[in-house]
C-alpha cells in the first residue's frame, strides 16, 4: 500500500528448503522466473531469497513502520504464493487495532449517533396543547 505516494513495503523475503517437499511449489515460483518479474515490477522492494534446510517455506515483508508480516506457504500452490506476495505488497505493515467504540471522535456527542430512523423532521406530527387554567 502506498501513503502519500511511498509504497510501505521495504524488503520481501522469501524462506524455503532446497529438498522439503512442503517447498515444491516455492521452488517451482523462483525457478519459474517469477521472482525476476516480481522484481521488474517492484523496483522499490528489496527481495531476497534464502535457503532453509529442513524447515518449512514461509514469506516475510518488512515494512517501513518497522513492523514485519510473516506467512507460512507451507504446501501452497503457485497461485496462493503469488496472492500472498500481493498481498504482502500491497498491505500498509501496520498493527491491526480493534476498535473499542463505533465511532471514534475528540468530542463525543450526548445525542448519541445519528441514523436514518431519526430523521423526524419529515414526519407530520399532531401536538395539541392543553390549556392549564381550565
Amino acid at each position: 500500500m502506498a501513503t502519500r505516494g511511498v509504497k510501505q513495503l521495504q524488503k520481501l523475503s522469501i524462506y524455503y528448503c532446497e529438498h522439503g517437499g512442503s517447498s515444491q511449489y516455492v521452488r517451482e515460483f523462483i525457478t519459474s522466473g517469477g521472482i525476476i518479474k516480481l522484481a521488474q515490477e517492484n523496483p522499490t522492494v528489496e527481495i531476497i531469497c534464502q535457503v532453509r534446510p529442513a524447515k518449512h517455506p514461509f514469506i516475510k515483508g518488512d515494512y517501513l513502520t518497522g513492523y514485519g508480516k510473516q506467512v507460512c506457504v507451507k504446501n501452497e500452490s503457485f497461485q496462493i504464493i503469488r496472492q500472498t506476495i500481493n498481498r504482502l505488497l500491497w498491505s500498509s505493515g501496520r498493527k491491526i487495532k480493534k476498535f473499542e467504540k463505533p465511532v471514534l471522535t475528540n468530542t463525543p456527542s450526548v445525542q448519541g449517533v445519528w441514523t436514518p430512523m431519526l430523521d423526524i423532521a419529515q414526519q407530520n406530527w399532531d401536538i395539541k396543547l392543553v390549556d392549564s387554567e381550565s
